[in-house]
């Protein structure tokens, strides 16, 4: 057998010098308290992902998979975020709470690169505080810098057309990260677990997205699952090395490769201060699109969605995937313009409403599915308005009707103002949880981080 090339490459040399160095920061990083906006930001990040999960944990197929987890559990040490608030061991707790994270594709995303880093942390991550007793402080503290590992980590190796969705490729790396820190792993040890867990990432399809295979919606609970016992391991002895990830990304996923990512800035530019917040209940790809057919509602005013006979979206590349006309779940619904195109205009919100299950049965709805298309945009403009969108709608009296939208809301440079995302906590989780949202809702403005994460989500679930 011959060995390729590759392995050799500076590159690899390049790649496994950054990442030990990224690791050694990282395990210092915890000595330092972060900023007054650092920690505000991992809260904000942190309580919108469980809000996100908790709309999620009603659907009948993660209703399911909890329940798997319950009936294996050995211990009451974790709480999944589901009606009754079971508790059962921490690696179930991450698995169940990891299947409802980005069900409803209402979490809160990285913006410079196709990574969710939040969603791939918090389930292992405060499954594991709340076994230890760990605190507030120490919780949102190892969110964070895990966040740099993991978006650094998406940004070094860049795919070059959307084939490994992000949440196969590097959930493993986030809930290493995160329950490594929470740990306080050393340095050495936090290479062996978190690159063990890269070597452990998985080839799930981007396009499974679209084509509505709900497994896709597993790969946070798989790499839960993955992350947790990676860190377990490395603390046995069984670990990777400074240069599993170039030979995972590069070699295996055949993905560019700049080492520059995992290091440029460290402790000065903090990745969790580029994620973005979604309102709209779909991929992020879909955003532009859905303000511009927002706009021409307000502009045609009432009634207007149902005088509309076809749709022309003008979108970017990434937009350009997204093309199921009759999407067989729910899941293709929230990956499919088509269906995003014709829900607004019928229903007037880019919210749940527009993307439930009985949206995919709708007549009106299906109907006007097939009479979207989609157009590549002439021009794509750099960083933020890299995602732009123009809708034309034509009505049926032939008149034409266009709106554009440069950038969607929610990101670093357009952000929600945190009461829109605590109205959006409040609707997530008040009929599972009533008092959820003003518990959560409180770290933003409490300084008192010594308080048990353990009694935080005792109090916002009522078990307290």
């Amino acid at each position: 057998m011959v060995l390729s090339t590759q392995t050799r490459s500076s590159d690899r040399v390049e790649v496994a010098q950054a990442f030990a160095k990224l690791c050694a920061w990282a395990s210092e990083a915890r000595l330092t308290p972060l900023s007054d906006g650092l920690r505000r930001r991992a809260a904000l990040v942190l309580i919108d992902d469980i809000g996100a999960a908790v709309a999620a944990s009603r659907e009948p197929q993660v209703e399911k998979a909890a329940a798997i987890e319950i009936r294996s559990s050995r211990a009451p040490e974790a709480t999944v975020l589901s009606p009754g608030a079971p508790r059962i061991d921490r690696l179930g707790a991450s698995i169940a709470n990891g299947m409802a994270a980005t069900w409803a594709e209402l979490d809160e995303g990285y913006r410079l690169a196709p990574c969710h880093a939040g969603a791939y942390i918090w389930p292992a991550l405060i499954a594991e505080a709340e076994a230890t007793g760990a605190t507030l402080g120490d919780t949102l503290h190892a969110l964070a810098v895990a966040y740099d590992i993991t978006a650094r980590m998406s940004r070094a190796f860049p795919f070059a057309t959307m084939t490994v969705h992000p949440h196969a490729a590097y959930a493993t790396i986030g809930a290493a990260a995160g329950t490594a820190l929470l740990r306080r792993l050393n340095t050495d040890q936090l290479i062996a677990a978190v690159s063990g867990a890269a070597s452990m990432s998985f080839a799930g399809p981007y396009g499974h997205a679209i084509d509505g295979a709900l497994v896709r919606n597993a790969w946070t609970a798989a790499g839960a699952f993955v992350g947790f016992r990676s860190v377990d391991w490395a603390l046995s002895g069984i670990g990777g090395i400074p240069e599993t990830p170039y030979d995972v990304f590069a070699t295996c996923f055949g993905t560019s490769v700049d080492p520059t990512a995992l290091t440029a800035g460290l402790g000065d530019q903090w990745s969790i201060s580029d994620g973005y917040h979604k309102i709209f209940a779909c991929c992020q790809y879909a955003h532009s699109m859905l303000e511009a057919s927002l706009e021409l509602h307000d502009r045609l005013g009432a009634g207007a969605g149902e005088r509309v006979a076809a749709i022309e979206v003008e979108t970017h590349p990434r937009g350009m995937t997204l093309t199921a006309v009759e999407p067989p779940t729910v899941l293709s619904a929230k990956f499919s313009m088509p269906h995003a195109a014709a829900a607004v205009a019928r229903r007037g919100t880019g919210g749940q409403a527009s993307f439930g299950d009985d949206t995919l049965s709708d007549p009106a709805i299906a109907a006007l599915r097939r009479n979207v298309r989609l157009i590549p945009l002439q021009k794509i403009e750099p960083w933020p308005n890299d995602r732009a969108a123009r809708v034309t709608w034509v009505l049926h009296d032939g008149s034409r009707h266009s709106a554009a939208c440069a950038n969607a809301r929610g990101g670093a440079d357009q952000p929600f103002d945190e009461e829109t995302l605590l109205r959006k906590l409040l609707t997530n989780t008040q009929n599972v949880f009533p008092g959820m949202a003003d518990t959560l809702g409180e770290l933003l403005r409490s300084k008192d981080d010594n308080q048990s994460w353990r009694k935080i989500i005792a109090e916002a679930t009522g078990a307290a």
